[in-house]
């Protein structure tokens, strides 16, 4: 069942109807459509998980470690872009939560985009890459940026011949893949170390797997709140999103309402041409938001109290008081996770 299905059912069954099949959707598009780009993963043990409708992230994940160092390398070089200033990190900074905080990032000779940067963090879980899920890997995802006027401004020979200029890369390159350096090459390498930038062990997960003092009073009741009201129809699984597309403004029309309509806002729109289309995105995960600001894809919510007032309005067409939406924010903190064993707070 495709999500324009799913919306006409939502719309005619109400919010109960909707978390069931938009989380069932969720799961059906995980599995299926992104079960080979995701890394294998160590199970963990959970208990509370088990009845929930979000699940820990796996503590330990195998991945080639060469190719993680490599990836690692070529995704913090700044030669990858035309004018050797833009590197991937350059956007997607992994000491400020795999974003760069700015509401649109600035590439090659200052130039800005039009739609804000998601984090990097937990990416490899995604079931589509990009705000509009053009691309259906990690893999896929690379060409984007790299090619871009407004990012990296580059072309793969160019880049190819640059790589192939550093005797250190032909090196590493060589030892890992038979042909050397090779486009395909390259984006498996990034691919590879962006599906190790996964972000266990927040305190959320932590009561997860049963530990009942992880989360205090206040963040429990915002919990409860977060799958009374209607959040976990979107927001669940091991990404808390990533997993599903679902219209901006299904209760009131945000673009409306925010007014200065870009091509950007089209969002599913842009790539199928279909009206039904218009204005639903890739929902994002909600891991680590509480150090990702700003947020939605027009980065027009500034903090987390903002973009809570957002969906509480436009999503789901109800009102919070103070009390509640302190417990809601207090939740979303809990989901900062942890890398290289520090926690990225």
């Amino acid at each position: 069942m495709g999500h324009r299905q799913a919306r006409r059912i939502y719309l005619l069954t109400g919010w109960v109807a909707a978390s069931v099949l938009l989380g069932a959707i969720g799961w059906g598009l995980y599995f299926n459509g992104a079960r080979d780009a995701l890394p294998p993963a160590i199970p963990v043990p959970a208990t509370i998980a088990a009845k929930e409708p979000v699940t820990p992230l796996p503590l330990t994940l195998s991945l080639d470690p060469d190719k993680v160092k490599l990836g690692g390398r070529l995704f913090g070089d700044p030669k990858l872009s035309s004018d050797g200033q833009v590197s991937c990190a350059h956007c997607h900074n992994l000491a400020t939560g795999g974003v760069d905080r700015l509401p649109f990032s600035n590439g090659i000779g200052g130039r800005q985009g039009h739609i804000n940067a998601p984090t990097v963090f937990n990416s490899g879980f995604n079931f589509r890459q990009f705000w509009d899920g053009r691309a259906a890997t990690l893999e896929d995802q690379i060409d984007g940026p790299l090619q871009n006027p407004l990012e990296m401004g580059n072309s793969w020979p160019k880049t190819l011949a640059t790589l192939e200029a550093d005797a250190d890369y032909r090196s590493k390159f060589s030892a890992l893949y038979p042909d050397g350096i090779q486009a395909l090459n390259v984006k498996d390498a990034i691919a590879t170390f962006e599906r190790s930038l996964v972000t266990p062990n927040a305190r959320f997960d932590r009561f997860l797997r049963g530990d009942l003092t992880a989360l205090n009073e206040q963040e429990q009741a915002g919990y409860r709140l977060f799958k009374r009201i209607g959040c976990t129809s979107c927001h669940q699984g091991m990404g808390i999103g990533g997993n599903l597309y679902q219209k901006l403004g299904i209760m009131e029309d945000y673009f409306s309402v925010r007014g200065h309509i870009t091509e950007a806002d089209g969002g599913r729109f842009n790539l199928t041409g279909q009206e039904e289309d218009r204005h639903f995105f890739k929902v994002p995960s909600l891991r680590n938001v509480a150090v990702t600001p700003p947020y939605l894809h027009d980065g027009s919510a500034r903090t987390l109290k903002d973009v809570v007032g957002i969906m509480v309005r436009f999503q789901l067409g109800t009102k919070l008081d103070a009390t509640e939406t302190g417990e809601l924010v207090a939740f979303l903190k809990t989901l900062t996770g942890e890398y290289q064993g520090r926690s990225l707070e």
